[in-house]
């Protein structure tokens, strides 16, 4: 029998962390149209459309990161569970799919599972598949968004902790954010865990670009959805056909951008306000950073993890890092 546990305050009624705050989508769009130039957090992609068509990116020929950190996971789980032992609470933050999850809880015998991620429906569905492939794991899904520290469910109050963080997803904040994620996931597991992280490496354009825009065109739909969910969502009259997908390497900041550029002039409201675009004009929708084994280092050490051990595979085009919430040293 799948065993799938909702954690609930004393009262009965779900945490605060397990609810979508909406009026954070709406703040974060309205701000970021508003801005010059326009932004919209990358979180905001992953509606359960968005993650459905990110699932479908992963399968892609151009999309290099998921089939290399899979290959790479299978080679080293057997090192991963030597270094972390047995029994641990695993907690993924923004696990999506879960597809690389199994790989990780069969080499390390875990005592627990909690996935966290911001797209609840996906998140339910995904543990419910997770929990009947592993009977007898408690699977505690919690619906929050991993970028603030969250109240895991009592369950694994007393468990060590490894969190997992596949996909180089640290990629898509900036170095500021990223430190910022990381000591949140100290805050949220404690001193002592461990965390797996996937991080991409730099490479050539030539295939770096590809990845962002395959010929197939679905990352473009993944990108456009956001304009579609805002119409959805926040009451808005985005002409979603006036605006294309575009994927460039920026090397100062050693990171691919996608930004959804208008075609033409174009005019729209969302909750109410009006915003004007002029042609060639866009809204950059998500970075994602890469990064040269020093500098993955320093932003490890820089969110108070120590790194412990580090694999890569035979390219050298993807990174896994082991590293540890170890208390900060006295400066001599």
């Amino acid at each position: 029998m799948s065993t799938i546990l909702a954690d609930r305050t004393p009262s009965g009624s779900l945490p605060p962390q397990a609810f979508v705050a909406e009026p954070a989508f709406r703040a974060d769009v309205l701000a970021g149209l508003r801005a010059v130039p326009k932004a919209i957090p990358a979180r905001w992609l992953y509606d359960r459309a968005g993650s459905e068509l990110f699932e479908e990116i992963t399968r892609l020929p151009e999309y290099y990161p998921t089939r290399t950190e899979t290959a790479l996971l299978d080679r080293i789980g057997g090192e991963v569970a030597a270094l972390v032992g047995p029994g641990r609470a695993v907690i993924e933050f923004g696990s999506g799919s879960s597809l690389k999850t199994p790989r990780l809880l069969t080499a390390i015998d875990p005592a627990a599972y909690v996935p966290i991620d911001i797209s609840g429906d996906f998140l339910r569905q995904s543990a419910a598949d997770l929990a009947s492939a592993f009977p007898g794991l408690p699977v505690l899904p919690l619906e929050a968004d991993f970028m603030h520290a969250v109240t895991l469910p009592r369950r694994v109050a007393g468990l060590a902790k490894l969190g997992f963080f596949p996909g180089s997803t640290i990629g898509n904040m900036v170095p500021r954010s990223g430190i910022d994620l990381l000591r949140g996931m100290i805050a949220t597991m404690g001193e002592g865990a461990m965390l797996l992280i996937g991080m991409d490496r730099v490479k050539g354009e030539e295939v770096l670009v590809p990845a962002y825009d395959d010929a197939a065109g679905v990352t473009a739909r993944f990108n456009l959805n956001l304009l579609a969910r805002i119409n959805r969502e926040l009451d808005g009259d985005i002409p979603v056909e006036a605006f294309r997908h575009r994927a460039r390497w920026n090397d100062l900041w050693a990171r691919i951008e996608m930004h959804i550029e208008a075609v033409r002039d174009v005019a729209f409201t969302v909750a109410g306000e009006s915003f004007r675009m002029r042609a060639g004009e866009t809204i950059h929708s998500e970075n994602s950073h890469k990064y040269d084994p020093r500098s993955a280092r320093q932003l490890l050490v820089a969110g108070g993890w120590t790194p412990v051990r580090e694999w890569t595979d035979a390219q050298g085009m993807f990174a896994l890092i082991l590293a540890e919430a170890r208390p900060e040293p006295m400066a001599p």
